[in-house]
């Protein structure tokens, strides 16, 4: 009675939790551009100047720059990624003037070092340039500390002379730092510089010292951006997409569960359940690690569910073989679960390296195809392997599966030991 309680139990709580859980989980799980439609675009980076070098610092501070300016555009939830040693990858939801996009994104990070030049239309603006992001040392800008161990920026520039002459007119007096045309800080000048190195003070804050050390290297080394790619995908074709794809999930899954009960009788509706535990395991997962659902997500989703299909069939056929052979249920269940666990783990864990070779040296689409068949697999093992298992045996050690026909075999077809 106890294992009955157990099972009744186990199944009305994990119903109930899904049902009332679903609505909003389906509402939070973020989707990708082809199925929201939007705007892509993948770079390629080149440094401006001749014989430098692409470097990853560099290269995450683009990608930064390039988010900011996506912000400014009035775009929602700019996605910036970057992708080997010289590429990045800009997604944009709800782009209507690809154009623009395209001028703005392109652009490289305009570092510069202002002053003001006393204009009566305008005396209180740095409007006069001083000296640009080519004018410092490739990674000239490091983070130090005083004696006092406050974090400051020490930079390097190439001519001495044109620093020195910029510091000595512009004694007492400050020079702002522009990132493109937003004011990243305006130290006072403190002293004539002759030796071609300063330190910036940045007030004692870590992370603004480590913001604009970064900002500065970026600086000397901008980069031009190529476009290698673009895809654009409107909204009304990525909701016809998702509606497609949700209703073929839908009329798949039914079918499977279907079979499932048709061939395999009670262990059929444990399996039919076990998969719409996954799925919703599946669905949490998404929203808790703020994953993107994309196309290729989808096909790797159903790719996963069709192999947590497959592990239950491995698994009852191998116990209808053993009832067949004329064991009891109890000695059928254990030992056709015994014998289909290595299978089945065998043929997960070799699409587990497979996928996460794809995930390593993959990009995009084949990125999210390869994480989303990685966590399916691991979903299928604990619902399609242990939870069904889980339920099957609480119903047999209770005696209610005691019958062969319970598991769609006849008597006629069980062998005599």
């Amino acid at each position: 009675m106890k294992r009955i309680i157990a099972f009744i139990t186990v199944v009305v709580v994990s119903t109930a939790i899904m049902a009332w859980t679903t609505p909003d989980l389906l509402k939070n799980v973020r989707l990708g551009l082809d199925l929201k439609g939007g705007f892509e675009i993948l770079y390629e980076a080149s440094p401006i100047e001749g014989g430098a070098k692409v470097t990853r610092e560099s290269l995450l501070k683009t990608a930064q720059s390039l988010e900011e300016r996506a912000n400014k555009l009035g775009t929602s939830e700019p996605e910036v990624t970057t992708e080997g040693t010289e590429r990045i990858r800009l997604k944009l939801a709800g782009v209507t003037d690809e154009a623009e996009v395209r001028k703005q994104m392109k652009e490289p990070a305009s570092l510069t070092f202002r002053s003001k030049d006393g204009t009566e239309t305008d005396p209180n603006q740095y409007n006069k340039i001083e000296m640009i992001g080519t004018d410092f040392a490739e990674n000239g800008a490091k983070l130090e500390f005083t004696q006092m161990n406050e974090p400051i920026v020490g930079i390097k520039v190439k001519s001495k002379d044109k620093f020195a002459e910029v510091t000595k007119r512009l004694l007492g007096k400050p020079l702002a730092i522009y990132m493109n045309e937003t004011l990243i800080s305006d130290p006072v000048v403190q002293a004539v510089l002759t030796d071609g190195t300063a330190s910036i003070s940045v007030g004692g804050d870590l992370d603004k010292a480590k913001e604009l050390r970064d900002q500065i290297n970026l600086g000397a080394l901008p980069l031009k951006l190529t476009e290698k790619y673009s895809q654009s995908v409107g909204a009304t074709l990525g909701k016809q997409s998702l509606k497609q794809t949700i209703e073929a999930g839908l009329i798949a899954s039914v079918l499977i569960i279907l079979f499932m009960v048709a061939m395999y009788r009670i262990p059929g509706l444990f399996a039919g359940f076990a998969l719409i535990v996954h799925t919703w395991l599946l669905i949490l997962v998404f929203v808790w690690a703020d994953f993107t659902l994309t196309l290729p997500g989808v096909a790797a989703f159903i790719l996963g569910i069709g192999m947590a299909v497959d592990a239950n069939i491995i698994t009852n056929e191998r116990i209808r073989e053993e009832i067949r052979s004329g064991k009891s249920i109890m000695s059928a269940v254990k030992a056709g679960g015994k014998h289909s666990f290595r299978t089945v783990m065998d043929s997960n864990i070799t699409t587990i390296i497979v996928a996460a070779v794809m995930y390593m040296f993959g990009t995009g689409a084949v990125k999210g195809f390869a994480l989303v068949l990685i966590v399916e697999i691991v979903l299928s093992i604990a619902t399609n392997i242990y939870f069904s298992r889980f339920l099957q045996n609480l119903l047999i050690k209770a005696g209610k599966l005691s019958k062969p026909k319970y598991f769609g075999i006849k008597e006629s077809e069980i062998r005599e030991l």
